[in-house]
């Protein structure tokens, strides 16, 4: 799919579909360690309970989070964002429902750590009118690994043992997506290590699926 720059509400698939990729290519890498690790101090994707991160350590952060029965909150930055320097100023939470975080997000706009912000409710995409001079605001460079399937199933295919029988990748991912994944199945499907030859750490994934919501049946059958 297209993403546009700046990007627009409908340039995202449904945020429970966004949660799922990310949230399981944040599970696939998940170990006991970084658990333990405060989040201001992690890097790549992870997911704890105040929601899903992705932090590259330099250009892009985000976070995604659940605020309540059906409504999600999606903020963050890449370094390609033109909104925190717009003369004049853009309001990321104009039009914005009352349940956005917005003491953290505030906080992070007058920190000038924001690049854009977007919120789902009602089975719907919104964010801040923009105006027309705005050549971006970093949602395609910042997520568009979790935006477009292909990016989130090749990432995903480097975890999935391709020469056992089993369900592979493709279907993984769609049982995901669907919060129906059969985890015991999933970590059967795993390689030993992950693609930088790190152990994976079954324990620790099986706690991030279920901290995520996509198990259709428990780590434990």
């Amino acid at each position: 799919m297209t993403v546009h720059r700046p990007g627009l509400p409908q340039d995202l698939p449904p945020a429970e579909t966004l949660w799922a990729r990310w949230a399981l290519l944040a599970a696939v890498d998940a170990t006991t360690e970084d658990e333990e690790r405060p989040s201001g101090y992690r890097t790549g994707y992870w997911i704890d309970r105040t929601g899903l991160h992705w932090e590259d350590s330099g250009c892009t952060w985000w976070v995604m989070s659940r605020l309540g029965e059906g409504r999600f909150v999606l903020y963050g930055e890449d370094e390609s964002s033109k909104v925190k320097w717009h003369t004049p100023p853009i309001d990321m939470l104009a039009g914005g429902p009352d349940w956005l975080p917005q003491e953290e997000l505030r906080d992070r706009i007058e920190g000038y750590e924001l690049g854009c912000v977007y919120w789902y409710e009602d089975g719907v995409w919104g964010r801040a009118p923009y105006p027309e001079d705005l050549g971006d605001d970093g949602l395609d460079c910042g997520l568009s690994r979790f935006i477009e399937r292909d990016e989130a199933l090749g990432e995903l295919a480097s975890y999935v043992d391709g020469t056992a029988g089993g369900p592979d990748a493709d279907s993984l991912l769609a049982d995901a997506e669907a919060h129906r994944l059969d985890v015991p199945v999933l970590l059967e499907r795993l390689r030993p290590e992950s693609p930088d030859d790190k152990p994976l750490d079954l324990p620790a994934v099986a706690r991030a699926l279920a901290l995520a919501g996509l198990a259709g049946r428990s780590a434990t059958g």
